[in-house]
């Protein structure tokens, strides 16, 4: 969507914020918000990773402190306040593990809505006492490991420095947005916003002209929420979203409290399953069945909704290029059916697919397709177009091409998985920073630690299950073995840990092994470099599945395999 350039210095663009380093301040000068803090573990994040390291490492009788961008607990879903937002994993799936925190909450749908999801993280504080050692607003922009002291030296926007044994990244895959290097965006007379840094006061969007750029989770959800709204909604697509139904519900209390006899059981099925989620791909292939069969299963998956079309499919359908046409051809099929126009029904679900189904992260949706059927709501194609900049009244495309609007949503996603931690100004110990090291590929070591980072950890992030996974679940596989971990060194009077260059290399064959034997190589996607065309084309997620990857970085901890281990 336009050429890559020279961006906008976002900090001076009066119109649009995107770094978080914008919104870096500080409220307090006590407790985790103190000059000079010293802990044992420093945890940057305040979602679902950061709640549960947190938790778990405190447990394990650290002094241990988070450190969040935002002014609340939630991550993602402090962030993520656009219209429609919503949760696409189920509950319980979606939800920690820790009985306190489930025993005494109840959710009012199956798929919570981010304001649901702020009352969750409200409760998680109320039942684990985590916001008092939580210092909010306070953005990493710096950190530098001491090999003397054994201890990293970590800086704020707001000029704290902070010093701790173990830094826990917990950013998550989604900290770092992306905007495209459009020109003018500051000379638009509307109203703009990236989807990710919404504002939280509502904007009335009735009778006026609305745009919205990307059709990832975050179109797919303002699309919903604003097309009965909205005086006239364009929707700017490039590549067609492959959605599936969600089948959105609500949950009683009485039907969750007698479920609940069942989640310690539920929470450890879905680390054995693929996806972190509590169904797992089928065991036949795709054309073992008759086609009679095969259209049953489909349906059946069809209906039963959420991903299971995708994580409960055939084996072999994200490896066999046949069998993967077998599932598109029906995907296409169920969702033109649900278009009044054969213009909408090529542009939104071509019968030609514009990549293997499933090998983007398809978005679940309630509502999304019939919203074009109204008068009001209109797909822009840009196959064979782009934008070219802003101007005061909105829009132009590369081919002259004007749209003008008095609100436009830039939902054009993230600099994926690895963005997150290339922003915070981490330096190795030969000095150079991990976003220059990370450049041409990211490497780690079992997608937790990166060689040259002592006592650095991450989850949620680089070659984890992460994308291909379910937060909650794969946060807490990881976050436990970064528990034990510290919890061994301290044990045995280790200064630090270091990965190896050489297990790191592996580990890196081992990764592109994985997706190099699929089909996820062939689109670039979230799972591929994500929305920046300045990244690497290459895989960022373990995609082997939940339940192996646990298993493989288990299999490390005995002796701390990969790893140079320091004494103090």
């Amino acid at each position: 969507m336009g050429d890559p350039g020279e961006m906008l210095d976002p900090v001076t663009n009066p119109k649009l914020k995107t770094q978080l380093r914008e919104y870096g301040r500080r409220s307090r000068t006590d407790g985790p918000y103190a000059d000079n803090l010293e802990v044992d573990a420093l945890v940057v994040g305040g979602g679902f990773g950061g709640v549960f390291c947190f938790y778990s490492l405190r447990k394990a009788g650290l002094k241990t402190v988070i450190y969040e961008a935002g002014t609340d607990l939630g991550g993602t879903w402090r962030w993520n306040c656009y219209p429609g937002a919503m949760v696409d994993s189920e509950v319980p799936e979606y939800q920690l593990s820790i009985p306190e925190t489930w025993k005494t909450y109840n959710w009012p749908n199956n798929y919570p809505g981010y304001q649901e999801l702020r009352d969750y993280f409200d409760h998680c504080d109320k039942v684990l006492d985590i916001k008092s050692q939580t210092a909010f607003e306070s953005v990493v922009t710096e950190a530098r490991f001491n090999t003397d002291e054994g201890r990293w030296y970590v800086k704020t926007a707001d000029g704290r420095t902070a010093k701790a044994k173990y830094l826990v990244l917990a950013a998550g895959f989604a900290a770092k947005r992306y905007v495209p290097p459009w020109e003018g965006i500051d000379k638009f007379k509307g109203i703009v916003h990236h989807s990710s840094f919404w504002p939280d006061e509502e904007i009335d969007v009735s009778g006026k002209r609305c745009g919205i750029i990307g059709t990832g989770a975050s179109g797919v959800q303002i699309t919903q929420a604003w097309g009965p709204k909205a005086g006239h909604l364009k929707v700017f697509q490039r590549t067609p979203n492959l959605t599936v139904p969600m089948r959105l519900r609500k949950l009683s209390a009485e039907e969750q409290e007698e479920a609940k006899k069942w989640y310690p059981e539920l929470f450890d099925l879905r680390e054995r399953c693929f996806g972190g989620f509590l169904y797992d791909f089928c065991e036949k292939t795709t054309f073992e069945d008759t086609p009679e069969d095969r259209e049953k299963f489909f349906e059946k998956l069809w209906s039963d909704g959420g991903f299971r079309y995708w994580l409960g499919n055939y084996k072999d359908y994200l490896f066999d290029p046949k069998a993967n046409r077998a599932v598109y051809d029906f995907w296409a099929k169920k969702q033109r059916a649900r278009l009044d126009n054969e213009k909408d029904r090529d542009i939104l679900a071509p019968l030609e697919p514009p990549h293997p189904w499933g090998v983007k992260r398809p978005c679940l949706e309630h509502s999304y397709l019939e919203q074009y059927n109204r008068p009001n709501v209109e797909a822009v194609s840009l196959k064979n177009t782009s934008i070219e900049s802003f101007n005061e009244d909105g829009i132009k495309l590369a081919d002259g091409t004007q749209h003008d609007f008095d609100i436009i949503v830039i939902a054009t996603g993230f600099d994926v998985v690895t963005g997150g931690m290339t922003a915070m100004g981490l330096h190795s110990l030969n000095g150079e920073t991990l976003e220059a090291q990370w450049k041409k590929s990211a490497i780690t070591y079992l997608g937790t630690t990166v060689s040259g980072y002592p006592n650095m950890f991450h989850l949620y992030g680089p070659h984890g299950p992460t994308l291909l996974s379910n937060g909650p679940t794969s946060v807490e596989v990881q976050g436990r073995w970064i528990t034990d971990v510290i919890k061994k060194c301290e044990s045995e009077g280790i200064k630090y840990i270091n990965a190896t260059e050489e297990a790191s290399k592996e580990w890196k064959k081992k990764i592109n092994a994985l997706s190099d034997i699929s089909l996820f190589p062939t689109t670039k996607s979230t799972y591929m470099g994500g929305s920046d065309p300045n990244k690497a084309f290459e895989q960022t997620n373990y995609a082997g599945g939940l339940y192996a990857y646990g298993k493989d970085i288990r299999s490390v901890l005995p002796d701390l395999r990969g790893f140079d281990v320091v004494k103090a």
